[in-house]
């Protein structure tokens, strides 16, 4: 065996050793990426845009006050104020158990004063049971339009329900929650449409 042969076997192992170490070392990387991040803080390409064009129908029968409650489009979005808009459907479980925190947020000083609007887009849902959901667990919105076809959230880039977005008074959307609300996370956007920082 030749001396070339001899030093080409020994390296051998070692040239299929660094790809899987290579291999390894990404695991570890998106592992941790994913395992570490915010997940509520999903980037968005709207985030500092006008809000999409939007023209929703209202709820059918839903009603306050002994009044229906009306839709919203983007005209609403942007009347010197800032808006909350949450994307919820009532077959959505998170969508239920973030519902206490919207309704303590329509209750807040800043929602009940009109600083800030609290509104809904009910996503893919049936009216009815839209409807039932709002009567059984309290309606925090001034105004729910409805996304039957899912048209309105692929334009605002929704990826899956609950999210809310924070609309500031001149129509721009300034950030986005996705997944349910908590106090925390609540707060945090109620400060951003309060303050636009």
């Amino acid at each position: 065996m030749s001396e070339t042969e001899s030093a080409s076997r020994r390296r051998s192992p070692l040239v299929f050793l660094v790809p899987v170490l290579i291999f390894g070392a990404l695991a570890i990387v998106f592992g941790i990426g994913l395992f570490t991040g915010d997940k509520s803080r999903v980037p968005s390409a709207l985030i500092g845009r006008v809000a999409p064009a939007i023209s929703l129908a209202p709820l059918e029968g839903l009603q306050r006050d002994g009044k229906p409650v009306p839709a919203f489009a983007n005209a609403d979005l942007a009347r010197g104020r800032a808006t909350l808009v949450n994307v919820w459907a009532s077959w959505c479980a998170p969508c239920r158990v973030e519902h206490p925190v919207l309704v303590g947020l329509a209750e807040s000083e800043p929602v009940k004063q009109g600083k800030v609007a609290l509104v809904g887009m009910n996503y893919k849902d049936e009216a009815e049971n839209a409807r039932r959901f709002l009567g059984a667990l309290g309606n925090p919105f001034s105004a729910v339009g409805v996304d039957r076809s899912g048209r309105a959230a692929i334009e605002w880039g929704v990826y899956g329900v609950p999210e809310t977005f924070v609309i500031g008074p001149d129509g721009h959307i300034l950030d986005k929650h996705v997944g349910p609300l908590d106090q925390q996370a609540a707060a945090r956007l109620l400060q951003r449409a309060l303050t636009g920082r």
